[in-house]
């Protein structure tokens, strides 16, 4: 079911908004398209990422609005959760900073409706997400979270579709600096090596 009022879109990355956008767009919804994402690292990382939002929005001339990176924030908000495997305390954390700016930001600007790009990644709990967005949309009785599962309905498989057919810079890890030392840490490992310890790269 589409819920009715102006969609604010929070978007992680353009391979997962792909399928989402083209979705939305197919049934008469333009989005706008909100970018906040204080957790990536390093700052290189976080504008190659901007720069692909924008430049599929702008390809399908929508809106977009970049919220400000303020990654020692971001840090201060997992304080403590370091260590925590993908999918944990960590995790979870970060996605209700994230989705709070955006609910707040779609309360102060008039839309109705929000939902993320976050669900889209077959990497991320579902669960999580929703609870999330729940939780940010709470105190914001104007603003509904959608709660879709964006990766279910043929989505996931277009998304991969749309990632190839645009060409778009496809990362190999979530975003922050601890999810990037657990993939390289993996990545090691399948190679048949022993992994080094893990160094903080903050």
């Amino acid at each position: 079911m589409v819920p009715a009022g102006r969609v604010l879109l929070h978007t992680c990355c353009a391979p997962c908004s792909g399928a989402i956008l083209e979705w939305m767009m197919a049934r008469g919804i333009r989005p706008t398209v909100y970018y906040f994402n204080p957790n990536i690292y390093p700052y290189e990382e976080y504008l190659t990422r901007r720069q692909e939002c924008a430049r599929y929005a702008e390809e399908l001339g929508l809106e977009w609005v970049e919220a400000a990176y303020d990654h020692a924030f971001w840090l201060h908000t997992v304080q403590g959760m370091e260590q925590e495997p993908e999918c944990g305390r960590r995790c979870m954390a970060c996605f209700r900073m994230r989705l709070k700016a955006a609910a707040e930001y779609a309360s102060a600007h008039g839309f109705q409706v929000l939902t993320s790009t976050l669900d889209s990644s077959r990497w991320k709990d579902h669960g999580q997400i929703i609870e999330a967005g729940r939780e940010a949309t709470a105190g914001f009785p104007d603003v509904t979270f959608w709660e879709k599962n964006w990766r279910k309905g043929g989505l996931q498989e277009r998304r991969q579709a749309i990632l190839r057919e645009k060409g778009f810079y496809n990362q190999t890890y979530c975003g922050c600096e601890f999810s990037r030392s657990a993939q390289e840490s993996r990545t090691v490992r399948s190679a048949g090596r022993t992994a080094p310890p893990t160094q903080s790269v903050i």
